[in-house]
């Protein structure tokens, strides 16, 4: 496609938009919609887009827009608190599939080097795909998504060093491990200069110029994008990707108070060119070779769709984090990433691996992405299909909860310590209740302070932890929690434990609040219900006034 194709950019629009409302009829993600487009337009169909061109850099740009967004919403405190769970699960991962996809590929004929080239793809997931498929499910700030945001992050980092390393092997096949470890060492140079300017930036730049530039809402959405681009060029110059400055740029400005003005506003534009990224990531599919590959693309595709979930499961179960969380988080990898192919096509060039594996991987990746999808799109269903099974491996772990004879005696067992729960907390500790605050995220468990509020780990789905929680003590049992199954099946567990206190649970939604009822709970707290209450009398006593 030429740059100035107007004609032929006009027609990929109207059949992305013809093919994203069929999609949206028939309940299909639109992401599997848009790659499908591009393998319409690409060249396995019409031929409208190459390799290279006006979407390709569309793409790259709504890639950098993305990942600056996600920087600008990050958290740095939760960057620290989600940092150890996020290194083991993303190395272990990485360290459990490469070996055992290594072995599977052995085991399927292959000579060791494409074996180690595909096991590696296989490792590797999509922090692009996963950051949109939480977004649109409004799960960016839940702990699985915290966790899975900072496991791929870790992934990334991980396959640009990869990437790195076999582009410098490839030039320098005939040079001496010194000449090596001198490339890697200003490798290292570069990514500690990089963060050291972004650091100054912070410190001593972007305040004062964020300050000017906010006077005008178009220059800050203008400033957001040159900014994140900027640095992203800049990431790619020292030979880092773009993607890992676009991130880095987003992060420089996530302790401004302008953060959330920029990314409002960019949010538009983020979903406009993230179609291109779909497109082109279609176009660039090769199917070469793939029919003599189905049988081994589909084991490959098998193990990436169930194998990878249940090796973060693993791992997250391993750190005392319930089997929920861990499948949630889990279901994420459930697929490889741009990255993967990006790698074949790096192996192919330098000459190590040939074509017909670059095709294996690609079908291996477009499998793995659309079944990926639909995966994390009714992960929660999918849990309570399977809760059954992982809740025999949740209790076999043992994790209960600690207390002393004081914490035993209080008087409102209250579930969640979130952006509900903690407030309802201090409120009910300085009232003079003694309180028992159950949470599933070991940070908020940790930090907890709260004058007479107690904190322990545990689950609300989880039956048989009501056992250790002194229930015939509590004259309250609350939950803050927002999920309809999980308030469900608290009210259940407590009925099998008989208690006869009062339940107070959650209910966002009008439908849920009657259902709720409906069962027979004591209080169904609408706390959306109780705002706009609260804020309406208090409107009308200034508009009297």
């Amino acid at each position: 496609m030429q740059a100035h194709d107007f004609s032929l950019v006009a027609a990929v629009l109207a059949v992305s938009a013809a093919v994203g409302l069929l999609a949206v009829k028939l309940r299909q993600p639109l992401i599997v919609a848009f790659i499908g487009v591009g393998i319409l337009v690409g060249p396995a169909g019409t031929g409208w887009v190459e390799s290279e061109g006006t979407v390709e850099l569309l793409a790259r740009l709504g890639i950098a827009v993305l990942l600056f967004l996600v920087g600008l919403r990050l958290d740095l405190h939760l960057v620290r608190t989600t940092g150890p769970v996020a290194l083991a699960t993303g190395l272990g991962q990485v360290l459990f599939t490469s070996v055992i996809g290594y072995l599977i590929a052995l085991a399927l004929g292959m000579d060791t080097v494409t074996a180690l080239y595909v096991a590696v793809a296989l490792t590797f997931s999509s922090t692009i795909i996963i950051v949109k498929l939480l977004s649109d499910k409004r799960e960016l700030e839940q702990l699985h998504g915290r966790i899975a945001v900072g496991y791929l992050i870790v992934q990334d980092i991980a396959v640009v060093l990869v990437m790195i390393g076999l582009t410098a092997f490839g030039r320098r096949t005939g040079g001496t491990g010194g000449g090596m470890a001198a490339e890697m060492a200003l490798v290292v140079a570069k990514g500690l200069g990089l963060l050291a300017g972004i650091a100054l930036l912070m410190r001593h730049v972007l305040p004062g110029l964020l300050h000017h530039v906010a006077r005008s809402q178009e220059l800050l959405l203008l400033f957001g994008v040159a900014y994140a681009v900027s640095v992203a060029a800049l990431s790619e110059w020292l030979g880092f990707s773009s993607e890992v400055g676009a991130f880095l740029a987003g992060v420089s400005l996530a302790t401004t108070p302008y953060r959330d003005a920029m990314g409002a506003r960019l949010v538009s534009l983020r979903d406009f060119l993230l179609l291109f990224f779909f497109l082109e990531l279609g176009a660039g599919l090769e199917f070469s070779d793939a029919g003599a590959q189905i049988a081994e693309a589909l084991v490959f595709s098998a193990f990436v769709l169930a194998g990878k979930p249940l090796i973060v499961v693993a791992v997250m179960t391993a750190m005392r984090y319930p089997v929920r969380v861990g499948f949630l988080t889990g279901i994420t990898a459930a697929q490889i990433s741009e990255f993967s192919l990006i790698l074949a096509a790096l192996g192919h060039s330098l000459g190590h691996i040939t074509a017909a594996a670059v095709s294996l991987i690609t079908v291996v990746g477009l499998v793995t992405i659309g079944g990926s999808t639909y995966l994390v799109l009714d992960s929660h269903r999918l849990y309570r299909s399977l809760e059954r099974g992982l809740a025999r491996f949740e209790r076999g772990r043992g994790h209960r909860p600690e207390l002393s004879d004081d914490h035993r005696d209080v008087d409102v067992i209250l579930y969640g310590l979130g952006r509900f729960g903690g407030p309802l907390a201090d409120r009910l500790g300085e009232a003079g209740h003694r309180v028992l605050a159950v949470d599933f995220d070991p940070h908020r468990v940790r930090r907890n302070d709260r004058y007479g509020v107690t904190a322990v780990y545990g689950s609300a789905e989880d039956v048989h932890f009501l056992e250790a929680l002194p229930l015939g003590r509590a004259r309250c049992v609350i939950s803050t929690i927002s999920l309809p199954e999980t308030n469900r099946a608290l009210l259940h567990g407590l009925r099998h434990h008989e208690y006869r206190g009062v339940i107070a649970l959650t209910a966002h939604t009008r439908r849920t609040a009657r259902q709720l009822r409906s069962e027979g709970v004591d209080l169904v707290i609408e706390p959306f219900g109780s705002a706009a209450s609260a804020v309406t009398e208090s409107l009308e006593d200034l508009l009297r006034r």
